[in-house]
């Protein structure tokens, strides 16, 4: 919402808030149910009244604004839980899109897979990566309770810690529901393999995941696992793991303009 010099300690100038700065435009709010009563407050006024009001202001500032809204919780049920505003819910529930969760709608995996592929491969300086059918059939029984963005930070991993150009069952180990590195793609199992070869899996695998989490940095992977660097450095070297510097961070559906009145909420 903006503040005004003075306002607070360190308010040493004006600041537009983000209402302000989109007049005339659209703002996206993310994860709105996580607001607090207080900041839905604020909103709802914004979108009743058309007006925002800086901290520490006098005078409220005349605003016109699409506003889209977003979360991954029911409103309905935050309502009766008492942590959402009904009369923000109507205000904003003029033009509901609900996005089903990934789980339920498997067929779109593939393509989506496809995609991240393309876009880390470009990031990352690899050729494109492609998913072996059995990989693919792995993704598709996942369930995704992190929906597509689980799915593109997964594909992410595998771009930057698979050495070869194809995605296998076994680089997809990780997830819960993967298909054990011995089924074949009939589901049958084979024949068990050797201790040492089953060893030699789970410690790739271990050392892929230290990396996943640690971004690909070798010093804070090696930190994790308890190795000293050169160690780590040998045993990459050995299961095929190659280092790859990352890039730097990166950063359901309702709508409402602020200049046109929402529902009425009784």
């Amino acid at each position: 919402f903006g503040h005004v010099r003075g306002a607070f300690t360190g308010a040493v100038r004006d600041r537009r808030g983000k209402f302000e700065l989109a007049d005339e435009g659209t703002i996206f709010l993310d994860e709105i149910a996580d607001m607090s009563l207080k900041t839905q407050a604020k909103v709802l006024r914004v979108l009743q009244e058309q007006v925002v009001e800086p901290v520490g202001g006098r005078e409220g500032i005349p605003v016109d604004v699409r506003v889209v809204a977003a979360t991954n919780k029911s409103l309905p049920e935050e309502i009766q839980a008492g942590r959402f505003r009904d009369d923000l819910f109507y205000r904003l529930n003029v033009v509901p899109i609900v996005v089903p969760p990934l789980r339920d709608r498997r067929e779109d995996v593939g393509r989506l897979s496809e995609h991240f592929l393309s876009v880390y491969a470009g990031e990352y300086g690899h050729g494109v990566k492609r998913m072996d059918p059995d990989g693919l059939a792995v993704l598709r029984q996942y369930d995704w309770p992190g929906n597509v963005r689980e799915l593109r930070n997964v594909i992410e991993r595998v771009v930057i810690m698979v050495p070869g150009p194809v995605i296998t069952v076994q680089d997809l180990s990780f997830l819960e529901t993967a298909v054990p590195a011995s089924a074949g793609p009939s589901g049958h199992t084979s024949a068990p393999v050797r201790l040492h070869e089953a060893r030699d899996r789970f410690e790739r695998d271990y050392i892929v995941s230290a990396l996943a989490v640690e971004r690909g940095n070798i010093s804070r992977a090696a930190d994790t696992l308890g190795l000293e660097r050169s160690n780590l450095y040998r045993k990459m070297r050995a299961f095929g793991i190659r280092p790859s510097r990352p890039a730097g961070p990166r950063r359901s559906s309702l709508s409402a303009g602020a200049g046109s009145p929402g529902p009425d909420p009784s």
